[in-house]
């Protein structure tokens, strides 16, 4: 995973802004998602804060139904990490509770599909991809105080 470029922290930093977050966080989904039809699946808008994202297929925990959701990916070696900010929001996102019920997702990454099985990092685990996803990019940090009580959890696929 590479470093954040000043362009990218540009980005990033205008990103973490409330309002900019409370405007973007509804549009998000549907943006990417048309930007990965109109490129079968290899690119989305936001790419261009320079991250990696994926379109993870889950099992709605309640509905029962396949769901895509459209995530910032931290890989590291042969994990990805998956945070389960929420913008910030006092809940944790619904794909969070899809994968806890059902822990089997596929991932799209680059017009790849792979199967992953999900499971929640704990302790030090939890840590060290915690720091990494805020090392590329720093607004988790400003979720994570606007989502407590909360802790932001971390979801490894493998």
């Amino acid at each position: 995973m590479k470093r954040p470029n000043i362009i990218h922290r540009l980005i990033h930093r205008i990103l973490m802004y409330r309002p900019v977050t409370e405007f973007l966080a509804p549009r998000t989904k549907a943006i990417d998602t048309f930007f990965l039809k109109i490129t079968k699946g290899k690119h989305t808008l936001s790419e261009l804060a320079g991250w990696n994202i994926v379109q993870v297929t889950t099992i709605g925990a309640k509905s029962g139904k396949e769901i895509k959701v459209i995530l910032i990916a931290i890989a590291h070696k042969d994990k990805i990490a998956l945070i389960a900010s929420n913008f910030g929001c006092p809940n944790n996102p619904n794909w969070y509770f899809n994968l806890l019920k059902t822990p089997e997702c596929k991932v799209q990454l680059n017009g790849v599909d792979q199967v992953y099985v999900a499971r929640e990092a704990v302790g030090e685990e939890s840590e060290k991809f915690w720091q990494l996803a805020v090392d590329h990019y720093a607004g988790y940090e400003k979720y994570k105080e606007r989502a407590a009580p909360r802790r932001i959890s971390v979801i490894l696929l493998e």
